[in-house]
């Protein structure tokens, strides 16, 4: 029997930081942002699920205010995606992708909050 030993969590101040830095992907506030970490698995990505005791890798986080924060961990984390009509594992991996570059967070994030729009 082989069991894959789990890794340890990849912490990342630096991209914690950045992604703080930028506006909420619901709304846009700019003010109170967080950094929210995506629990839910996403095989499109190989992005593994996440236990209740323990957070994801930094990479897999998104800006959202605290009061969509908050709402975030209050129902089923997939459904409340569904209904703030975000995908954010794509955006997580291309924040993390362009971590640090205040100028194309800001533009992943716009565009983001431009395709719910449409």
């Amino acid at each position: 029997m082989n069991l894959r030993q789990r890794q340890p969590r990849e912490h990342d101040e630096q991209h914690l930081a950045f992604v703080r830095g930028l506006p909420c992907v619901v709304c846009g506030n700019n003010i109170e942002t967080e950094a929210a970490h995506i629990r839910y698995a996403d095989l499109r990505f190989a992005k593994p699920y996440t236990g209740r005791q323990e957070k994801p890798h930094d990479r897999w986080t998104v800006p959202l205010c605290g009061r969509h924060h908050t709402i975030q961990h209050s129902m089923n984390e997939r459904e409340w995606w569904k209904l703030a009509e975000v995908d954010p594992v794509p955006v997580a991996m291309a924040l993390a992708l362009n971590s640090g570059d205040q100028s194309a967070g800001e533009l992943i994030v716009r565009s983001c909050r431009e395709q719910r729009a449409a």
